[in-house]
C-alpha cells in the first residue's frame, strides 16, 4: 500500500501559537501556503468546514487555481446542501481540476455549533443516518447513467439526473471521520478513506479492527486509513522536546486570544473523548505521541504531535504504516514554516523508509 501525506490550508495565518492579524479571509496566505504544500511534496491539502468559517468549496477552487499538482481534500457536512447540488459542484470542480478532489464527510458532532448552521437534529446518531442517505444520493448522482428515484427518512428525490460526471471513471474519493459506533456503521458502508485522529497504537489497532468488521458487514473492501497528527521535529531529540514546551507554554498564553482553549460546556465529540483519556494516561505515549495540547485544548481538533528528528517521526510514521494507516495528516503549529520543513525531511524520509519496507515484503510499487 503507497502512502499519501495530506497537509493542511488555512484561511489564514493563525494556530494555537499566532494569534491572526488581519482578515479572516487573507488570500496571498492561502496562496503561499498552498504552493508551499505543492513544493513541499504533499499529494493533497485539507480545507477545513467550520460552521463560522469561509466556505471550503470556493477556498479549494483557489487552492486548485494557484497549484498545477496538489490535490484538495475538502470538507463538508452533510445536512446543508442538498446531495444532488454538492454532487454537481463536486463534480464540476474535478472537472475543471483535472481529477485532483477529494471529499472529506464531517458529520459533526457539537450540536451547539450545527444549530448555527441550521441543524435541527440533536440526536448524532440520527446525524449520521441521515449522512449514509446523504451519500446514498450523493453517489448515485455520480454513477447514475440515467435518472433514479431515491425515497429515504431524510432525502427523497424524484428523476434525479447530474449531466456532468466526475473526472475519472472511479470516481471520486470519499474520506470519512468520526469514532462512534454509529459513525463506524456509516464508514463500512461508505468511506474510501477512514481518518482518525493521533492515537497510541491500541487505539488504531481498536478502529482499524472495527472499521474492517463494518465494510465486511457491508460486503466493501476496507478502506484505507489516515492519521492526522502535529509533528514537532528538530535537529536533535532534546531540541524537539525543548520546542514541544515551548509551543505548550505558548499556546497556554495565548489562548483567549486565538480561542483555542477547552469548551465551556464541557462539550467532547467521541473522537475527543479518546484523546483526552489517552491523554489521562500521560503525556508522552507509546515511542514519541505527545498529548499535553490536546488536554490543554480538551482536543477539540487533531491536537496530539509526534516529537523527534526528523529520522525518529519517520520512524513511527513506519510504526503505523504497519499498523495499516496509508494516509498521514500533517500540520504543524507554524503552518507556513512548518509545511516547508516537513518537505526538505521528514516526507522524503517517511517515504523512504516505507518503500524499504514494502521492498523487504516483496509489495510491488504502485
Amino acid at each position: 500500500m503507497s502512502i499519501e501525506f495530506i497537509g493542511f490550508i488555512s484561511n489564514n495565518n493563525s494556530s494555537e501559537t499566532i494569534v491572526r492579524e488581519g482578515a479572516v479571509l487573507d488570500p496571498t496566505h492561502i496562496e503561499t501556503v498552498a504552493k508551499a504544500h505543492e513544493n513541499a511534496g504533499f499529494d493533497r491539502a485539507l480545507l477545513a468546514f467550520h460552521s463560522t468559517t469561509p466556505d471550503a468549496l470556493q477556498v479549494a477552487q483557489h487552492v486548485l487555481n494557484h497549484t498545477e499538482r496538489l490535490n484538495v481534500l475538502i470538507a463538508q457536512r452533510p445536512g446543508f446542501t442538498a446531495p444532488t447540488l454538492l454532487a454537481r459542484q463536486f463534480a464540476v470542480l474535478d472537472q475543471f481540476s483535472r481529477g485532483r478532489v477529494a471529499l472529506h464527510v464531517i458529520t459533526g458532532g457539537n450540536a451547539t455549533e450545527l444549530r448555527q448552521d441550521g441543524n435541527t437534529l440533536d440526536d448524532k446518531d440520527e446525524r449520521y443516518a441521515r449522512t449514509s442517505e446523504f451519500l446514498d444520493v450523493l453517489k448515485l448522482e455520480w454513477v447514475s447513467d440515467k435518472p433514479f428515484s431515491y425515497k429515504g427518512r431524510y432525502y427523497q428525490v424524484e428523476n434525479a439526473f447530474s449531466q456532468v460526471k466526475p473526472y475519472r471513471p472511479e470516481g471520486i474519493r470519499v474520506y470519512f471521520g468520526g469514532a462512534s459506533d454509529a459513525a463506524i456503521d456509516v464508514a463500512g458502508k461508505h468511506a474510501d478513506t477512514f481518518a482518525l485522529w493521533g492515537e497510541s497504537y491500541a487505539q488504531v489497532r481498536d478502529v482499524t479492527s472495527r472499521v474492517h468488521n463494518a465494510a465486511v458487514r457491508q460486503g466493501r473492501p476496507t478502506p484505507s486509513f489516515s492519521l492526522s497528527v502535529r509533528p514537532i521535529i528538530a535537529p536533535t531529540e532534546k531540541q524537539a522536546w525543548e520546542k514541544a514546551e515551548d509551543i505548550l507554554a505558548c499556546a497556554t498564553a495565548l489562548q483567549d486570544k486565538t480561542g483555542y482553549r477547552k469548551p465551556a460546556d464541557g462539550h467532547a465529540t467521541a473522537g475527543a473523548r479518546r484523546l483526552l483519556a489517552l491523554a489521562d494516561q500521560g503525556s508522552r505515549i507509546d515511542k514519541r505521541l505527545w498529548t499535553k495540547i490536546a488536554k490543554l485544548t480538551g482536543a477539540n481538533s487533531n491536537t496530539t504531535a509526534l516529537v523527534g528528528t526528523p529520522e525518529q517521526v519517520a520512524e513511527v510514521f513506519g510504526d503505523y504504516y504497519d499498523l495499516g494507516i496509508s494516509h498521514f495528516l500533517i500540520r504543524g503549529f507554524d503552518p507556513l514554516i512548518d509545511a516547508i520543513e516537513y518537505g526538505r525531511e521528514l516526507i522524503p524520509l517517511t517515504r523512504e523508509l516505507v518503500a524499504k519496507r514494502r521492498a523487504v515484503r516483496g509489495e510491488a510499487a504502485e
